[in-house]
């Protein structure tokens, strides 16, 4: 089951954007890594949008990012379709488990999953 996808802009500074998705757009920050930032509504947690400068632990940056309640049955998945696996599964040091997926298209997704 998907919970939510949030878009990953690629930007130079995650920190520039701050006022503009919490001020203007009315978001709350989820949270600030420096690398990552990401904002969400208070109202609706799946409107979420993340500005992404260089992904910490990835080879690549993705362009999107897909909660699901199972990272390991995604995972098994997109192994038995033979999808290039272009992060491994990890449990990040800031929480979730994720891996990083190529879809047809070229596009990087992660997929990822919280504790519960």
């Amino acid at each position: 089951m998907i919970y939510r996808i949030v878009p990953n802009l690629k930007v130079s500074d995650p920190g520039a954007g701050h006022d503009f998705y919490v001020d203007f757009l009315g978001l709350e920050k989820q949270f600030d890594l420096g690398w990552v930032a990401s904002f969400r509504s208070p109202e609706n947690r799946s409107i979420q949008v993340s500005l992404v400068s260089g992904d910490a632990s990835a080879p690549e940056d993705s362009a999107i990012s897909v909660n699901v309640d199972d990272v390991d049955a995604g995972l098994h998945r997109a192994r038995r379709r033979g999808y290039e696996i272009v992060h491994p599964l990890n449990e990040e040091r800031w929480g979730p488990w994720r891996f990083f997926v190529r879809d047809p298209n070229g596009v990087v997704v992660n997929v990822l999953g919280h504790p519960d």
